[in-house]
């Protein structure tokens, strides 16, 4: 686990519009992320989901309210802060092992003791072996392990997460709930997890946060009580089901979700 101090956030209050029309991406949010919690952030596209880990992230400027990491306000990209994107964005001409070293080279830091931690994180994801393989040789999956090495090859205390697995077929996305699941019960990092899929969202989260269409508001935050590591087997459970049942009652109650009579 990271030596330095895990990341706890506080949103509050925060607005976000974007151009001269002044659409409204986010209103009103409130949110606090303990240090160490996984938290999905769960809602229908174009809800702000993606803007709100971007104003985490010191990407965008808030139009209004404030975000704080470990009591900072966030104005620029925080210390320790990791991210991974639903394109995994590794370059074609590096290698895995130089994909991997991408941050280390962008902030000229020590490269042995990153290859250290790389080859740490390759054997952890199952990727040991690869080291001098190039994307255009890995399936999809692989290529979504080797961003999210890359992510935490730095030892980031925060990671960010936009919808890293979207555009994985159903199986290989069910492996890297697995994978993710297991590196975080490792280390625990302060993770923020964006995504579309209520059942991802309930098997990866400690807590699932519920937007509403645009503007983006809360809905509803729903403490996860399902016991750890989880199995693919857990969402076949009552427990679970309920929990399904009990967002999909949410999505319904604001009209994203219809059945013909």
């Amino acid at each position: 686990m990271s030596a330095r101090a895990a990341a706890g956030i506080e949103v509050r209050g925060l607005r976000k519009t974007f151009g001269e029309a002044g659409v409204t991406a986010l209103e009103a949010v409130d949110l606090s992320i303990a240090p160490r919690q996984f938290v999905s952030v769960l809602g229908p596209s174009g809800c702000g989901k993606s803007t709100l880990l971007r104003c985490i992230a010191g990407l965008e400027v808030p139009s209004g309210g404030s975000v704080t990491v470990n009591g900072a306000t966030v104005i620029a990209p925080p210390e320790g802060l990791g991210m991974v994107f639903q394109r995994d964005a590794l370059l074609e001409w590096r290698s895995v092992a130089d994909n991997l070293l991408l941050p280390v080279d962008f902030r000229r830091g020590d490269r042995k003791q990153a290859r250290a931690r790389a080859a740490e994180l390759l054997a952890l994801t199952g990727l040991q072996g690869f080291e001098n393989t190039y994307p255009a040789q890995l399936s999809g999956g692989m290529r979504q392990r080797v961003a999210l090495c890359r992510a935490l090859v730095d030892d980031p205390v925060l990671l960010l997460m936009d919808e890293p697995f979207g555009a994985l077929d159903a199986l290989t996305r069910d492996q890297m709930n697995i994978e993710l699941q297991r590196m975080w019960l490792a280390e625990h990092k302060t993770v923020v997890f964006v995504t579309h899929s209520i059942t991802e969202a309930i098997f990866l989260g400690d807590r699932v946060v519920v937007f509403t269409p645009r503007p983006g508001r809360i809905a509803e935050v729903i403490d996860i009580d399902l016991p750890r590591p989880r199995r693919l087997a857990l969402r076949a459970s009552e427990k679970f089901v309920s929990y399904a049942s009990h967002i999909r009652s949410l999505f319904e109650d604001m009209g994203l979700l219809k059945e013909d009579a």
